[in-house]
Parts: structure tokens; C-alpha cells; sequence
């Protein structure tokens, strides 16, 4: 049996923009809607899995048009605060694609996905990282994220490997919802690198094509 066998087939999914989770990388979720509460409720009973999507402007307010392509999460860590609100730790797992979205009586959406486009998500070989890889990324990234007075902790990410490096940085920087998902959509980690340095230099050039961050 594959790997991608023993995943769910139907899935809750949770919109959000501006986020995106990539296989291998884990993140906190502050939850408090109680669509998602009852999401987060039924997922603890079962197999603790949600699929993270970006939302698009399109569609009605309260039920947006969802992209195709998001990550699954595993919840790792569950926590309740005295006011209500789950404190939760998303693992990565793989991508998915959404094929049709289900008619249900929950508060929450559910899809029904598959896995086929993303089999190398469950079986990608980590690679070694070599700081050449990524000396120009980290220069420009870290005076971009200055800039827009973002913080990350460089020293850790540049002691891990190279597809949790680069999939890290893709999900810290400050990029639009599109610029976003054209990440998460990368064929692999190289496709990925290449695009996270083409969209820093789109931001780092001016109209003149000089440099904006030194």
C-alpha cells in the first residue's frame, strides 16, 4: 500500500489567506471561529487532518472561491485557552488537489481530494545545504524582510536542510496570496528556489532595473 493510500480522500479544509504550510514544516493556529472550532473538534476525533487552502477574491464573501492546490496538516499539538480558543501545531504532510468540494451540514467546508501530482511530497530525499545554494536569497531576504520590519530566525534555518530552508522562507515572507500559491504549486524544491528568487528580485529592482534593498 502507498503512502498516499493511507491519507483521507475527504478532507475539512481551512481558508486562509497569505498562508501556506509545506510538507516537512510545522506551524502554530491560534483558533477561534466557531466554524473552525467544530472543525478542529471533529478532526481530534478522527485522524487529526486538515487541508490548508489559500481563498481567492472571487466568490461570495463568506464562502470564497478556493485555489486548487493546498497542503495537508496533521495536528500535533492541542491546546485549549480559558477563553475558548485552540492553540494548535500543524505538521505538513503532502500537497493535495481539490477535485470537487461536498454539500454538508457542517460549519465548516469539506473537499474531496487526491494526491497523484504530489507522490514525491511523501518521498522527497532531503538534501544537504550548501549556504552557496542560497547566499544570494538570504542577503536579499534578510534586508527585504528589515524593510518591511519582519523577523525570522536566521541561525536556525540555516542549520537544517535545504528543502525545509527554502519551504520555511517561502511560507515567513511577506508575498502576495498569488505569489504565495505560485510556491506551493512548485514542481519541486529547485522550481521552487528558482521562483522564490525570481519574486525577491521583482521586489528588490525598481522600475529603472536598479536595486531597492542594498
Amino acid at each position: 500500500m502507498s503512502e498516499t493510500n493511507k491519507l483521507p480522500i475527504k478532507i475539512p479544509v481551512f481558508p486562509l489567506s497569505n498562508f501556506i504550510i509545506f510538507p516537512g514544516t510545522t506551524v502554530p493556529l491560534n483558533i477561534f471561529e466557531p466554524k473552525y472550532i467544530q472543525m478542529i473538534d471533529d478532526c481530534m476525533k478522527t485522524n487529526r487532518m486538515i487541508g490548508m487552502i489559500q481563498p481567492k477574491k472571487t466568490g461570495d464573501l463568506k464562502k470564497p472561491d478556493l485555489y486548487d492546490i493546498g497542503c495537508v496538516g496533521k495536528i500535533t499539538s492541542f491546546n485549549e485557552t480559558e477563553d475558548g480558543r485552540y492553540l494548535i501545531i500543524l505538521n505538513g504532510i503532502t500537497r493535495f488537489k481539490i477535485t470537487k468540494e461536498i454539500l454538508s451540514e457542517k460549519l465548516y467546508r469539506i473537499c474531496e481530494i487526491n494526491y497523484e501530482s504530489f507522490r514525491m511530497d511523501l518521498s522527497q530525499e532531503k538534501q544537504p545545504l550548501k549556504f552557496s545554494n542560497l547566499e544570494i536569497i538570504f542577503k536579499d531576504l534578510k534586508n527585504f524582510f528589515e524593510k518591511k520590519g519582519y523577523s525570522i530566525n536566521w541561525s536556525e534555518i540555516k542549520d537544517k536542510d535545504l528543502n525545509y530552508t527554502i519551504n520555511t522562507l517561502a511560507m515567513a515572507s511577506p508575498f502576495s496570496i498569488e505569489e504565495k500559491q505560485t510556491l506551493l504549486e512548485s514542481v519541486n524544491i529547485n522550481d521552487r528556489k528558482l521562483k522564490l528568487e525570481k519574486i525577491l528580485k521583482a521586489y528588490t529592482l525598481d522600475e529603472f532595473g536598479n536595486r531597492t534593498i542594498q
